[in-house]
């Protein structure tokens, strides 16, 4: 292309990221604005006044570093856990032949049409039962062992079909077993897969609110979107700069993740035939 041509492109490319980028650059600004300045016409872009006040207000009016920790765990431990699970499961499914495969994955598969709201009465009843209410074990072990795992095993197998027979068939030669193939052979290859599966599980995991406002009643125990809720005045009115600077810091780990995982995430998307 030419130089005036990319110019255009590149212009093109500006113009249609405003929409998507402007309400997190109001969400910060306005974050260190005075109230009064927040919700001003015409809407400024940088404040008039900086103050960073309500920064520290966020970790006086909550135990927000608790809460913050608490997010960050759960979310990393649910990550983990998913991808486990899924790479064998979706492994199972793509390598290993058994009477009534295909109809179990379809039975799998059923796990994605049914929504949250409908399991949270009796998965709580169940969690209340064995004493685990306002504790984060319900928080970790849906996700991992529930619906919610059933996209990340989706993945892993159309990854592992995708994958050459040849290559497990050297393994079988060179003496290795059917979990050495997949722990020394399949699993190394799947990166792409596996970073695709760690970004929709962490995202999943960290945005979770339904979960934790039926499961949690402690504010020690509760997690940034649930804790987001919590910063209100004596009238119950939102406190908008201290709200706004603790969804800023709330999206920072988002935003890192997605940067330094979004080229394995692509390609993930693109080795599994998701992509478009």
């Amino acid at each position: 292309m030419s130089r005036r041509v990319k110019l255009a492109l590149y212009g093109a490319l500006c113009a249609l990221c405003v929409p998507f980028v402007f309400p997190t650059w109001w969400m910060v600004t306005s974050s260190v604005k005075p109230i009064s300045d927040i919700f001003s016409f015409p809407p400024s872009l940088l404040p008039g006044r900086w103050d960073f006040s309500s920064y520290g207000r966020v970790f006086e009016l909550q135990p927000f570093a608790q809460q913050y920790w608490n997010s960050l765990y759960i979310a990393a431990v649910v990550t983990v856990g998913t991808m486990a699970v899924a790479a064998m499961a979706g492994y199972a499914f793509a390598r290993i032949r058994f009477p009534g495969q295909n109809a179990l994955f379809v039975v799998v598969l059923v796990g994605l049409l049914i929504p949250s709201e409908v399991t949270i009465v009796p998965l709580f009843q169940m969690f209340h039962t064995a004493g685990l209410t306002d504790t984060h074990w319900p928080l970790i072990l849906v996700p991992i062992l529930g619906a919610p795992s059933v996209l990340a095993t989706f993945i892993m197998r159309q990854f592992f079909i995708a994958l050459p027979g040849e290559l497990e068939e050297a393994a079988r030669v060179d003496g290795l077993g059917r979990f050495g193939t997949f722990a020394r052979v399949a699993l190394p290859l799947a990166r792409p897969a596996l970073g695709a599966v760690a970004i929709f599980t962490f995202l999943h995991s960290w945005n979770l609110y339904l979960e934790p406002i039926v499961y949690l009643s402690t504010p020690a125990n509760f997690t940034l979107p649930q804790a987001l809720t919590q910063f209100v005045d004596a009238y119950g009115g939102p406190m908008w700069n201290v709200q706004l600077a603790a969804a800023s810091m709330t999206a920072l780990p988002v935003l890192v993740v997605f940067v330094l995982a979004q080229r394995q995430f692509i390609e993930g998307l693109a080795h599994t035939g998701l992509k478009g």
